[in-house]
């Protein structure tokens, strides 16, 4: 079937925050007393859904200090600087040629909904979405009720649509939702996780947009 529908991740495939991220976890653990840190590829392997589970990975001892307020202590952090993260490369003009496409478009995002509607308006890239669907808390849980809600809601068909994200979770919420999925190898997790899935991984957004428009 045709593709009429891209969700689109934001962290990581749309937006570069992936830097930020390294740092602010960093920043967290000092702040909070452990004396580990993270390189960019050490930080790749240890991220993931839920983000609890990725803390613990970290190294963070919750009898020590709560989940919620280290969320809530790197959310301070992040969200402010947060506004000097670039696009990935390539992502306003892949949305724009989507979209020339005649493809719906929608973010699906693990992130606060608030965070998100700032981040993508800061960009100018609110004209190529047709929904921005985030999470109600900073805690970072399954995106997979938001999809299941919003494809009942537009009564879409799922095998009209393709989940675009950058992690092994991306391709998770895929299965649940009953879409097909294609995996970017530039974000938060490396490309090695991201082919275990069986997924198809692009190393760039154009390479995505091209693998769209070819199930046409």
């Amino acid at each position: 079937m045709k593709l009429q529908l891209v969700l689109w991740d934001w962290n990581g495939t749309l937006l570069d925050d992936v830097t930020l991220c390294v740092d602010a976890l960093n920043r967290l653990l000092a702040r909070y007393g452990y004396d580990r840190q993270y390189d960019l590829d050490g930080y790749r392997k240890i991220f993931g859904f839920p983000i609890r589970d990725y803390y613990l990975r970290a190294g963070f001892d919750f009898d020590r200090h709560s989940f919620d307020a280290l969320a809530q202590s790197y959310m301070q952090d992040y969200v402010p600087a947060s506004a000097a993260c670039p696009l990935m490369p390539g992502a306003e003009q892949t949305l724009s040629r989507l979209q020339a496409a005649g493809k719906k478009q929608v973010i699906l995002s693990a992130s606060p909904i608030g965070t998100l509607r700032q981040q993508a308006g800061q960009r100018g890239l609110l004209p190529y979405f047709d929904r921005l669907l985030g999470l109600g808390d900073i805690y970072a849980k399954s995106k997979v009720e938001l999809g299941l809600s919003y494809l009942a809601e537009e009564r879409f068909d799922p095998d009209a649509a393709v989940m675009v994200g950058d992690s092994v979770h991306d391709f998770e919420v895929s299965r649940a939702l009953g879409v097909r999925c294609v995996l970017y190898s530039g974000g938060h997790q490396p490309p090695e996780a991201l082919a275990a899935t069986g997924a198809p991984v692009v190393q760039s957004l154009s390479a995505a947009a091209d693998w769209i428009l070819r199930q046409d």
